[in-house]
């Protein structure tokens, strides 16, 4: 293992971000954004539309295709309180589709605020579902580390909880935009490829991608691929910790494709990842092939890529190799998509073995998306930062992007 990546001093991944240089809101137009352009150590700078420039014919681009969705709920209490009940994951049915499809009960992990003034009894919100009046019942149930199970009732077959997010749920933008959410943001805060319901939080290097864009990488010659990686809000969670070994790493669930590992294959196990969710699912991918090549047997729980993984594995494996043992695993058990989870931290020291040049934005101080920026640039991120700080750049959600290619 690479002993020092554990010890790595997270105040050594600080900068100054003044409160001016965090966008509240997107531009008008998505990919009339600015782009910096990071290529063997060269940093120039361009407009985002001018993205398929940069990236070579025949480059395989990996999207992640995951939807935000309304996951803030406000119940008032009958003293007057409000309790906000944001929900994170679900419990029961655990998978995305079947909860959002449930009539009458779902249950979901949540972060409850204002937690001091609901600590018994059942939330109530009296609301109209397609025509439908219906009352939904919160109840609150046992505390999973800072988050609680929370049980969701609703009085109507008709109604499923997808359609009571859909009406009764707020987005939720980041804490760090210090603003309500808006009406446009139900718009603005969706990549225009969303797809798979799931994520609290939005894929933001997506964000610049426009359909103008999207057929100038198709006449450059851009194959593109989609993949899954619901975003949780551990993506906002700051790094307390003085050395990252202290820090635990949420876990987010992915979902690939039979033909998306296939068509990795095809291209040698090479891609550009839009993004650092992508970034994460295309390299976990490469640690449950590692899994499969030691055990081929190993169950889906023992696919979940564990946080430390990566720099324990002592096995050397070729990326392809690892993508076929997952189309082997598929195959035996006449599977088309693998659904997993990972709690991979990328962090200097971190050797990546799918990824070769990556679209992201800029990422908040001493956060983990920081430390695999630098493990991608071999250390060199604080030249891109100060040269997007010194070139007003915007940052953060929906600020502007950068294209790495060490």
């Amino acid at each position: 293992m690479k002993n020092n990546t554990k010890h790595i001093q997270i105040s050594e991944y600080n900068y100054p971000l003044p409160d001016d240089r965090i966008a509240k809101f997107p531009l008008a137009n998505r990919d009339q954004s600015k782009l910096l352009v990071y290529r063997h150590g060269e940093i120039s700078e361009d407009t985002f539309s001018s993205l398929p420039e940069y990236l070579e014919k025949g480059t395989l681009m990996v999207f992640n295709n995951t939807k935000v969705i309304q996951a803030r709920l406000h119940f008032r209490k009958e003293t007057g309180a409000l309790i906000e009940v944001f929900c994170l994951e679900p419990i029961e049915p655990n998978d995305y589709v079947l909860n959002f499809q449930q009539t009458e009960h779902a249950a979901w992990l949540c972060m409850i605020g204002n937690l001091k003034k609901w600590k018994e009894g059942t939330l109530k919100s009296e609301m109209t579902v397609k025509g439908i009046p219906i009352t939904l019942c919160a109840t609150r149930g046992q505390q999973v580390g800072t988050s609680h199970w929370v049980d969701f009732n609703w009085n109507n077959k008709e109604v499923t909880f997808a359609d009571i997010l859909e009406v009764f749920g707020e987005l939720p933008i980041p804490p760090y935009l210090n603003r309500d959410t808006q009406e446009s943001d139900k718009d603005t805060y969706q990549t225009v490829y969303s797809k798979i319901k799931g994520s609290v939080a939005a894929p933001t290097a997506g964000l610049h991608f426009t359909p103008a864009v999207f057929e100038a990488l198709v006449q450059k010659g851009i194959d593109i691929e989609e993949l899954t990686l619901h975003v949780g809000a551990g993506t906002f969670k700051p790094v307390k910790s003085e050395e990252i070994a202290d820090h635990e790493m949420h876990t987010e669930y992915i979902s690939v494709s039979r033909d998306t590992i296939a068509k990795l294959i095809d291209y040698d196990a090479k891609a550009t990842a839009v993004g650092t969710t992508s970034v994460r699912t295309l390299e976990s991918l490469y640690h449950i092939g590692v899994t499969l090549a030691i055990n081929p047997n190993a169950t889906e729980k023992e696919l979940h890529v564990q946080q430390w993984q990566p720099y324990n594995q002592k096995e050397h494996v070729r990326p392809v190799v690892a993508l076929q043992k997952i189309l082997g695993y598929l195959d035996r058990h006449g599977l088309d998509t693998l659904h997993s989870s990972t709690q991979i931290i990328i962090a200097p020291g971190y050797e990546y073995k799918i990824v070769k040049a990556i679209v992201t934005n800029f990422h908040q101080p001493q956060s983990t998306l920081l430390l695999l920026v630098s493990a991608f640039v071999k250390g060199d991120w604080k030249r891109i930062y100060n040269y997007a700080l010194d070139h007003n750049f915007r940052f953060l959600s929906y600020g502007d992007s950068s294209l790495l290619i060490p």
